[in-house]
């Protein structure tokens, strides 16, 4: 199993707050004969909603070297995890789980906003110190 995300404990926490139900920690994907591994698999409790909204999240924490190679790496497992996941469990949406900072400096500027649309890339934005998702 894959090292844990730095902060995977505690957006956890704020989505449980947020009344998801953690269903697969972590959520396995086929890709070949390789297994990726989504951080979290969870899902709104169904009297919350109708048919049940079932999400895969991948939590970053962009504490690496580079705010950029951070960004590289974010970016380049939310395209292959959400390829995969459109053709596995196509209900299932994909977020990428950011912390403040690197929503402000990243994907909140002019630059940021036309990535996340160009890529359609659904953000769930975290505080850690706080455990809440603010996004």
């Amino acid at each position: 199993m894959s090292q844990r995300d730095l902060f995977h404990h505690a957006v956890v926490i704020e989505l449980e707050k947020e009344n998801w139900r953690v269903t697969h920690d972590p959520y396995f994907l086929e890709y070949g004969a390789q297994t990726l591994q989504v951080n979290l698999g969870a899902e709104m409790p169904v009297a919350a909603e109708r048919n049940g909204r079932k999400i895969a999240v991948e939590i970053k924490s962009f504490v690496g070297k580079t705010e950029m190679s951070e960004l590289y790496s974010a970016l380049g497992q939310f395209i292959l995890y959400r390829n995969v996941l459109r053709k596995q469990e196509p209900k299932r949406k994909l977020y990428l789980a950011v912390p403040e900072k690197a929503y402000i400096a990243l994907f909140d500027p002019a630059h940021g906003r036309d990535l996340r649309e160009e890529e359609t890339i659904a953000l769930l934005v975290y505080s850690a110190e706080e455990e809440v998702i603010i996004i």
